[in-house]
This record gives C-alpha cells, structure tokens and sequence, in this order.
C-alpha cells in the first residue's frame, strides 16, 4: 500500500468509528473527546498528502476533465 494512503484510510475509519458512536448514544464524554481531536487527525491527514512523493505526468490543464474526448467531441 502507498504510504500516503494510510493516513486517508485511518481518518474515515475513525469517522466512521465516530458516527457510529453517535448514532448509538454512547457515553458525551467519549463522543465529545472524539470530535476534539478530529481536526488534528485531519491536518495529519492533509499534510501527509500533500507532502507525499507522487510524480504527476500531466499538467492541470491537460486533465482538467478526463472524460473530455472520450466520444471523440468536445463539449
């Protein structure tokens, strides 16, 4: 698995972990203690991806929409 993609798969699992826990009305305190350390979790997440090493080939301009020319028109 691709290092940057840890982090992704980490913070919707606990995003999922924590939508469960509200939606079962489990204890405040634990619901509470988890929505204050999700912003940190989510700066982890962004900042691993973005400093990731990915190469990219194409310019912004070039895959602005990937399905352009699929039928051979523009749009």
């Amino acid at each position: 698995m691709k290092k940057y993609l840890i982090p992704v798969f980490t913070v919707t699992g606990y995003l999922l972990v924590y939508i469960v826990s509200v939606g079962l009305e489990l204890h405040i305190r634990l619901i509470l203690f988890m929505f204050s350390i999700s912003p940190v979790l989510i700066l982890w997440m962004v900042y691993r991806v973005l400093k990731a090493k990915v190469l990219v080939n194409h310019t912004f301009e070039e895959k602005w929409y990937e399905d352009l020319g699929l039928e051979g028109e523009r749009r």
